[in-house]
């Protein structure tokens, strides 16, 4: 049985942040799992949604403000995030911002 493994040495290298822009790419989706890499110029947003599936946010780079719920929060290198499915989020970006995040399987 062959395993195969995905390996990125370097996760800035896969996101350039885009002028006035962002840029997303998956980097994994298998197994229910699904990473997905975005890149956010200053004053970029995602505005408020949901999603149907749990998943993590980490902030590799960049500073921002991270919505959960009610809740205005930080958001720098090194913030980690879980949120549950339905939970109303968005983000901007007061700096370029590069964040990871995964999808996990519905609960």
């Amino acid at each position: 049985m062959t395993l195969t493994y995905r390996y990125f040495p370097d996760l800035h290298q896969e996101a350039t942040v885009q002028p006035d822009g962002i840029l997303s790419r998956v980097l994994h989706n298998e197994g229910g799992i699904r990473t997905v890499i975005f890149a956010f110029d200053a004053g970029q947003e995602l505005t408020e949604h949901t999603a149907s599936r749990p998943a993590i946010v980490q902030i590799l780079s960049g500073t921002g403000t991270l919505r959960l719920g009610a809740d205005e929060l930080e958001a720098r290198p090194g913030t980690w995030a879980y949120l549950p499915a339905g939970l109303v989020h968005a983000i901007r970006a007061e700096s370029p911002l590069t964040l990871l995040l995964t999808l996990l399987p519905k609960e």
